[in-house]
């Protein structure tokens, strides 16, 4: 592990709330029977990447797949890839399992922890192709913008566990948070913005729940794809 990237060892402030959303019987099923085929339990330590999927693949880290909608079409439409989600809302995960088994895929894992732990204890240095991080939770309130994900902090974290040349690609409706993620991304040695500096795009990616949600109040959807310089 890269020792200058590494994230506080202790968390005051987490970028999450835990949501008691009610779970249906087939998603307590779901991690009832299959979460031992699907689901890591987070250790303090590095994954074996190589031995977490059937093929040696590039790998897709998705922070916060919510209901796992986005996630599952891309393991779908992708087979060629391996795909591995990070949230905490564990009904979100059960319904992920559910569309697992529904739809015989082997290319996707979850871990149901907080991202920024994972990041420092179980990746390493060059270790993942791509991360997404969609439609994070803009903590609109100016007193909350210290939970906000997308931090220096983070995102420096995020940089050193990338590829040279890996993606972080990450999408907002909330024009004060894009503001936000493009000043934290552009300030920070190592990140190169694909259409150059301060611009977004709009590329064609599975939609997620929250995204669906905001067109219908009118939002507008900003992406955003940093790659990794090579060294």
């Amino acid at each position: 592990m890269s020792e200058s990237r590494q994230a506080p060892a202790s968390r005051l402030v987490r970028s999450y709330v835990i949501r008691s959303g009610r779970i249906t019987g087939g998603q307590r099923r779901a991690l009832e029977q299959h979460a031992g085929d699907y689901m890591l339990d987070f250790r303090p330590e590095p994954l074996a990447l190589d031995g977490l999927f059937p093929r040696k693949q590039p790998l897709t880290v998705e922070i916060g797949f919510g209901a796992g909608e986005s996630l599952l079409q891309m393991a779908r439409e992708r087979p060629e890839g391996n795909f591995l989600g990070i949230d905490v809302y564990r009904p979100g995960a059960g319904r992920v399992l559910q569309g697992i088994v529904e739809h015989g895929l082997v290319n996707i894992r979850l871990i149901c922890h907080d991202a920024v732990e994972v990041f420092r204890d179980n990746f390493t240095t060059g270790s993942i192709d791509r991360v997404l991080i969609l439609f994070p939770d803009p903590w609109p309130r100016k007193r909350h913008h210290k939970r906000r994900l997308v931090q220096t902090g983070f995102m420096e974290l995020v940089l050193d566990r990338l590829k040279p040349g890996g993606e972080a690609h990450l999408a907002t409706d909330w024009p004060p948070y894009l503001e936000q993620m493009i000043e934290v991304l552009e300030q920070i040695p190592g990140f190169r913005n694909r259409c150059g500096e301060g611009c977004w795009e709009n590329p064609a990616r599975p939609p997620t729940r929250f995204e669906k949600r905001g067109l219908r109040l009118g939002h507008e959807v900003r992406d955003l794809l940093y790659f990794k310089a090579m060294e």
